[in-house]
């Protein structure tokens, strides 16, 4: 993956945060990474793989990911689709027993304050 960092900071590798998605185009700035600031009050942090599972759970606990909003440029968001996610949506997923998979270079080194590396690589999405 290529190195679109732009001073957004660094994954939980330590290295500088790639991209998760650019389509859907994802982050709480709709650039494609998982970063975070001041007015990102829901932490966007986590790039996650989504699944089926996941997708029923967070329409189920009020965060319908899966039904398009195009007022806000949302298609919707299906099995296999990267999105950057809320560290704890995931955290509360992972409790369920329905934690999407994660992608570690995408997912920004803060999500370490809310969840454990352990927990993370057991979610890690293989690398091609």
């Amino acid at each position: 993956m290529a190195n679109n960092n732009n001073g957004a900071g660094r994954n939980v590798l330590g290295e500088p945060l790639q991209p998760c998605c650019m389509a859907p185009l994802t982050g709480f700035y709709r650039d494609g990474l998982c970063r975070t600031g001041p007015d990102d009050v829901g932490l966007h942090t986590i790039c996650i793989q989504a699944d089926a599972r996941f997708l029923e759970f967070s329409t189920k606990v009020g965060n319908d990911l899966s039904t398009p909003i195009p007022a806000f440029g949302f298609p919707g968001l299906k099995p296999g689709d990267k999105w950057c996610l809320c560290v704890e949506r995931w955290a509360e997923a992972l409790q369920a027993g329905v934690a999407p998979m994660v992608v570690l270079e995408a997912t920004h080194i803060s999500v370490l304050e809310f969840v454990e590396m352990d927990d993370l690589r057991s979610h890690e999405v293989p690398t091609s």
